[in-house]
């Protein structure tokens, strides 16, 4: 039979072992949450750039999204549940995340200093990454919390508006950079974390995914500003209408007006 200072050893063993999977499976979540949010941006960043193309494509995007083209009619509560969603996934990764985030002072001088001495240009995307990821913690919760409340007020018009009539383009502006930078980093950062693409020669693997990241951050950022560029002259025009909402070119043709 085991004495109680065995058994007392064993359990506190034990424990230890249990304790120690927990960084790693905090480490899968966040690795996954990630890979979600970085997916949705790329993905959400081609739809909205869909006003380039014409106010009529934005709006079939938006009733599209909205389940119109299959159900016959729009449901904007579709959105919603996708933000409310989103929105989950984008705590829950922030909150984890900031688990490694410099607490204190003397942590954020450990950092550089180590940052100074070697000079890597992976810890130097790190810290981007800790700088981005605050800023979209209370400008990304911003911009969801209000796709879910004003699902129904998404188009050309509405959202040009809420751009310019409602002063909203600075915080879109701000949350595009950061946004576009710390998808891209952490979607590289991934694949080096878990081998994805690695082959065989890792350092020339890694090289390569570096140029991608740069040449999809560079993509995505142009996109994204031509995008608000477009949005921002809508509602420059549409200031003293604001408030109208869009009626496509098909649905005039008919006779619909509203």
């Amino acid at each position: 039979m085991q004495s109680d200072v065995e058994l007392a050893k064993q359990v506190e063993l034990e424990s230890l072992i249990k304790k120690s999977r927990i960084p790693a499976k905090l480490d899968y979540i966040q690795s996954a949450t990630g890979l979600i949010l970085g997916i949705f941006m790329w993905g959400h960043m081609i739809l909205v750039s869909s006003i380039l193309i014409s106010k009529d494509a934005m709006y079939m995007i938006t009733k599209f999204m909205e389940g119109e083209y299959i159900v016959g009619e729009a449901h904007p509560e579709i959105v919603s549940a996708t933000a409310a969603f989103i929105f989950v996934v984008f705590i829950t990764h922030a909150l984890i995340a900031i688990r490694k985030f410099p607490n204190s002072y003397k942590q954020f001088s450990v950092f550089r200093e180590h940052a100074s001495r070697f000079k890597h240009s992976d810890t130097n995307l790190w810290f981007i990454q800790v700088v981005t990821g605050f800023t979209m913690f209370f400008l990304g919760s911003i911009h969801i919390f209000i796709m879910m409340v004003n699902a129904d007020n998404i188009g050309p018009y509405a959202s040009a508006d809420r751009m310019v009539s409602g002063w909203m383009w600075p915080l879109y502006l701000l949350l595009l950079v950061a946004v576009e930078l710390h998808g891209s980093i952490g979607l590289y950062r991934l694949c080096v974390k878990w081998g994805w693409f690695e082959g065989k020669d890792a350092k020339a693997s890694r090289k390569n995914l570096k140029k991608l990241k740069w040449v999809l951050t560079a993509f995505f950022m142009t996109l994204g500003l031509l995008s608000l560029a477009a949005y921002i002259q809508i509602g420059i025009a549409h200031m003293d209408k604001a408030g109208e909402r869009y009626v496509p070119s098909f649905k005039l043709e008919k006779g619909v007006s509203h």
